[in-house]
């Protein structure tokens, strides 16, 4: 409910506030007391709201108009597949519609499909981005709440030195390998690995940049050094180059490398390993090796350093020792 103020107008009371838009509204009441006015301000201001709702855009076309902002990174490509199942629950309505059992009902729709509640969680996630972003820029005076299911833990899943060695030998075609080589070196995101291009790699410098510009996106991409194992790599690669991205096939960008991926983990006899977890096996390794939280943060890309302590810390090889000896009784001498 916005801000509001009651007053008197040639002996009449009325009532004034700013709608959404910045407009300054006005409105004579039909009241004779300071109680009575009070009342007929929240029921005038309500129905005015209720005829702008009437007036709101749809989820589809907030959908659309937030795509087109977001033209050309992941997160847009990602919603155009998103939307075959959210559009029929969510794409007719309009965002005050948007109900609690609305969304329970698509979650039991998701679940009957055999979609897990972390890919559920993900796609009313992107509802409520979109909601809120439509309430931010005036669109909308109210992104209603999205409920969606408890997020799963996140897999803990990570390469040791023998599956990595076996990963890095296993059979696939050139450009899986270099991929899965990139993201072991970099801890890099699969997105950002994909859209890397040339000429930001700088082979002299012995330099990676991961984002695209200085715009963004930047989530999880960093300016990284590049190794002697991935300098090699790199260098043959480059010889080989057709077009202007890293990772190619053809003579054209690869968009996916989710089937050459699971190629190269069955013959390297891995189960339940992903691109990602290539990026969590890098960070683990790391922090296993003493490399301080902060550096380990800025390798990953991460904002804070207190969400890279929150994943890692417990892998650091000193990590709670101190808070371990503490706790031995053995030491313990009786006075004399």
């Amino acid at each position: 409910m916005p801000d509001y103020k009651i007053g008197r107008l040639r002996d009449r009371y009325v009532v004034t506030w700013h709608d959404d838009s910045g407009k300054r509204r006005r409105h004579r009441l039909d009241a004779h007391t300071r109680k009575e006015a009070e009342s007929a301000a929240l029921d005038k201001i309500r129905q005015e709201r209720a005829k702008a709702d009437k007036k709101a855009p749809t989820v589809k076309g907030l959908w659309d108009r937030y795509r087109e902002e977001k033209a050309g990174r992941p997160i847009a490509a990602t919603m155009g597949f998103e939307w075959k199942a959210i559009g029929p629950y969510f794409g007719h309505l309009r965002p005050d519609q948007i109900t609690t059992d609305i969304c329970r009902s698509y979650v039991e729709h998701r679940r009957e499909k055999g979609r897990k509640d972390g890919t559920i969680w993900t796609e009313l996630g992107h509802v409520r981005i979109v909601l809120v972003w439509a309430q931010a820029h005036g669109l909308i005076h109210r992104a209603p709440p999205i409920e969606r299911p408890k997020q799963p833990a996140p897999k803990d899943r990570w390469l040791n030195h023998a599956e990595i060695t076996r990963l890095l030998a296993a059979e696939c075609e050139p450009h899986n390998k270099l991929a899965i080589h990139l993201m072991l070196a970099t801890a890099g995101r699969i997105g950002a690995i994909l859209e890397l291009t040339w000429d930001r790699v700088d082979l002299d410098r012995r330099q990676i940049n991961l984002r695209v510009d200085s715009e963004g996106p930047r989530k999880g991409r960093a300016v990284v050094p590049i190794n002697a194992g991935l300098l090699a790599a790199l260098t043959q690669a480059q010889q080989l180059a057709i077009t202007g991205h890293v990772i190619e096939f053809r003579g054209k960008p690869v968009k996916s490398i989710k089937k050459g991926f699971a190629v190269a983990c069955k013959s390297a006899g891995l189960d339940d390993v992903t691109p990602h977890t290539l990026r969590h096996t890098a960070a683990v390794h790391m922090a296993a090796a003493g490399v301080p939280m902060e550096k380990i943060a800025q390798y990953l890309g991460h904002n804070s350093v207190e969400t890279t302590r929150k994943v890692y810390a417990r892998f650091a090889p000193d990590h709670l020792r101190d808070e371990a000896d503490i706790l031995d009784f053995t030491k313990i001498r009786v006075a004399k």
